[in-house]
C-alpha cells in the first residue's frame, strides 16, 4: 500500500510506500525538506499537515510539543502516513540545487590511506554510477555502529567512486572502526546523495572557500568540480590545521596554485607550540580570512565546512567583514558529543 503526498508549496507529489516516512519517500524521490538530525529529536524537519491523517512516529516532545500535535504539526523524519497527505513545509530550495533522488549502493573498498595523523582517506568504488553535486554527503553504514554521514571529496566527475576523509573521533565508535577495522577489499553499504552544500553557480561573485580538519573534504570536491569546468572566477581556499602533520593535501592545492592563475591556496596554522619554521599565516582559520581580504568580503560568496566552533568563529568574522546571510553557506561536521538541533546552531542565521 501507498499514499500520495502533496508538499506545499512547491506542488511536488511524492508517493510514499508502507513502512517509509515522509522524509525518505521525498529524498529517494528527488524532493529536498529540510532535516538534520533524521530521527524525531532535532525539529528541523517539522511540517504542517493540511489534508489527511499520519502516525507521528516516535517524535520526541522535546522536538515536537503537546500543542504542536495538536496544531496538526508532525516531524517528515518520523511520520507515516495513514491516509493522502496534503503536508505544508518551509521550503527554500535554491535553483542550483539539482535534486538527485537519494539511493542505496554496494561498494568494495579500493584503498585506505592516513592522510593526517588523525584522519583517514578512504576509497570506495560503487556498483554503479552516482549523481551528485559537489559539496553533498552519504550515509555510511557502519557494520554494528549505525549510519555516520561523511561528506564526499572527489568530484561529480567520479561517479563511480566515493572519497571520504575520516577524522578519528575520541570515543567514537563509527570512526574508531573505520580506522582501526575496515580494509582493501571490504564489501560495505552506503546511500546517498544528501545535503544542501554545493556552489551557486548562477551567482557571478568570487568565491572564498574556509576548511578546517576533515572539513576540507566538500571544499576539496567542490574546487576540484569548479577547475575542472574551466571556471574562470577567483576561488580561495582557507585551510585551516593545528600542526604542519595536520595539513594534508597541502601539495595538492600548491600545485593547483600554480597551474590556475584564479585559484589562491591559503593555509593557516594554530598551534604555536608546533609552529617551528613556518613562514605561512600563524592562528586560525577565521583571523586568516579576515588578514587576506583586510576585514572585508563584500563581493564574494563564502563557502565554509568544519566544526561548529571554526564555523560559529567564522560566521561572525564574515558577518563583520560586510558579508550578508545570503552569500555564507556552510556544512557544519557535528558528532555525537557535539549535539544536534537548535543547541547546535549559531544564533546568528535562522536556520543552517
Amino acid at each position: 500500500m501507498s499514499y500520495e503526498v502533496t508538499i506545499e508549496p512547491t506542488g511536488d507529489v511524492i508517493e510514499v510506500e508502507d513502512g517509509q516516512t515522509v522524509l525518505q519517500a521525498a529524498l529517494r524521490q528527488g524532493v529536498w525538506l529540510p532535516f538534520a538530525c533524521g530521527h524525531g529529536t532535532c525539529g528541523t524537519c517539522k511540517v504542517q499537515v493540511l489534508e489527511g491523517f499520519a502516525d507521528l512516529g516516535e517524535a520526541s516532545t522535546f522536538a515536537l510539543m503537546e500543542v504542536e500535535r495538536d496544531e496538526g504539526k508532525v516531524l517528515a523524519c518520523c511520520c507515516y502516513p495513514e491516509s493522502d497527505l496534503v503536508i505544508e513545509a518551509d521550503i527554500d530550495v535554491d535553483p542550483d540545487f539539482l535534486g538527485y533522488p537519494v539511493e542505496d549502493y554496494v561498494a568494495t573498498v579500493e584503498s585506505v590511506t592516513p592522510l593526517s595523523p588523525t584522519i583517514l582517506g578512504i576509497r570506495l568504488q560503487l556498483d554503479r554510477d552516482m549523481q551528485f553535486q559537489a559539496g553533498q554527503y552519504i550515509n555510511l553504514n557502519i557494520p554494528d555502529v549505525g549510519t555516520r554521514a561523511f561528506s564526499i571529496a572527489n568530484p561529480p566527475s567520479q561517479s563511480d567512486i566515493v572519497e571520504l576523509h575520516v577524522r578519528l573521533v575520541n570515543e567514537g565508535r563509527g570512526t574508531t572502526w573505520l580506522h582501526n577495522e575496515l580494509t582493501v577489499g571490504d564489501s560495505i553499504e552506503l546511500s546517498g546523495p544528501y545535503g544542501q552544500f554545493f556552489v551557486r553557480s548562477s551567482d557571478s561573485q568570487d568565491m572564498i572557500f574556509i576548511a578546517g580538519g576533515s572539513g576540507l573534504s566538500s571544499p576539496e570536491s567542490m574546487i576540484m568540480d569548479l577547475l575542472e569546468q574551466g571556471e574562470t572566477r577567483q576561488i580561495y581556499l582557507f585551510q585551516g590545521a593545528r600542526n604542519v602533520p595536520e595539513l594534508y593535501h597541502r601539495e595538492k592545492f600548491e600545485q593547483l596554485a600554480t597551474e590556475h592563475d584564479n585559484f589562491h591556496y591559503i593555509p593557516a596554522l594554530s598551534d604555536e607550540d608546533t609552529l617551528g619554521e613556518w613562514s605561512g599565516f600563524k592562528g586560525y582559520v577565521n583571523d586568516a580570512v579576515k588578514y587576506h581580504f583586510d576585514g572585508k568580503c563584500s563581493g564574494h560568496k563564502a563557502y565554509m565546512c568544519g566544526p561548529p566552533p571554526m564555523i560559529d568563529a567564522t560566521i561572525t568574522t564574515l558577518m563583520q567583514a560586510r558579508l550578508f546571510e545570503r552569500d555564507i553557506h556552510m556544512e557544519r561536521f557535528l558528532t555525537a558529543a557535539d549535539g544536534t538541533g537548535e543547541s547546535s546552531r549559531s544564533a546568528l542565521f535562522k536556520r543552517i
